[in-house]
């Protein structure tokens, strides 16, 4: 179905570029309505479950990441991952603990219990993510990555 027709828009849009943009956005608000809802009936939010997707992928078997690392790789401020690393804390997810190398710096590691949850959520999202994406074949998935690296490389060149 057609942005127009999904909006109930009386008339087109005059800018083609202006229609492809609100697609985008528009698409993300329902990936990101369609993930609240699937993240929330696990006890989890979308951006905890990312801790433990980076936790569990992008560190070696119980050497967790730095709080620094893990901000870089959620484009998040430091302020913010501290804040998540807290209330995962609280809810016994993960666990902080001292840099043997660096007594300043803290590392994030998930827990006994974050790792069950994280070994329940992550085939359930595997198939959400399936049925999302159901219909591309690699070769578009490909050029839609490509698309939308495209669109991030002009968001960031300066004015």
């Amino acid at each position: 179905m057609s942005l127009k027709e999904e909006l109930k828009l009386k008339k087109g849009f005059s800018i083609v570029e202006h229609e492809a943009l609100l697609n985008i956005y528009f698409t993300t608000a329902g990936v990101k309505k369609r993930a609240d809802g699937f993240f929330k009936a696990l006890g989890l939010t979308d951006v905890q479950f990312n801790v433990m997707m980076l936790l569990h992928h992008q560190s070696g078997p119980d050497e967790g990441l730095s709080q620094a690392q893990l901000s870089e790789m959620m484009l998040v401020n430091r302020a913010n991952i501290t804040t998540l690393i807290d209330r995962m804390e609280k809810a016994g997810l993960v666990v902080r603990v001292s840099d043997s190398a660096d007594r300043r710096t803290n590392i994030v590691k998930m827990t006994a219990k974050g790792k069950k949850m994280f070994e329940k959520a992550e085939p359930l999202y595997a198939k959400l993510v399936g049925r999302t994406m159901f219909g591309f074949n690699q070769s578009e998935l490909k050029k839609l990555m490509a698309v939308l690296e495209k669109i991030r490389e002009n968001i960031n060149k300066p004015a």
